[in-house]
């Protein structure tokens, strides 16, 4: 359904060091970057959130936040932890949230620029 999408950030490189590492932690890398904007997937050149430097970036609004499918639990924590040491603020420790699903395990952060975002895993532990 979605191609991609973009995020406006205040502090690239603050904004670069939170994401390499929460998005590092679901197998994510950085796949392109210039002076105004870092791009994240799995393929170089192959973006699918990408970071753009804008000084009067705002995130939006209530009810609004990305979810990142997660390879394994241990990654959901590993999103999780990633995102705490580097200027993310807890939005939801890593567990079950049986009102979503038997499966449904997940972590939330909000970014250093205010983003709600997500990692989960919805299926049963192998």
């Amino acid at each position: 359904m979605l191609h991609h999408i973009s995020f406006g950030v205040r502090d690239l490189a603050l904004s670069g060091v939170f994401y390499d590492a929460v998005l590092g932690a679901l197998g994510m890398r950085r796949v392109f970057e210039d002076d105004t904007a870092i791009g994240y997937g799995y393929e170089e050149d192959k973006d699918l959130l990408c970071l753009k430097l804008r000084p009067d970036a705002t995130p939006p609004g209530a009810g609004f936040h990305m979810a990142f499918a997660a390879p394994t639990r241990e990654a959901v924590q590993d999103f999780h932890a990633a995102g705490l040491s580097t200027g993310g603020a807890d939005n939801g420790a890593p567990g079950l949230r049986e009102d979503y699903g038997d499966h449904y395990y997940a972590a939330f952060l909000i970014d250093p620029d205010g983003h709600r975002i997500e990692a989960v895993i919805n299926r049963p532990v192998s």
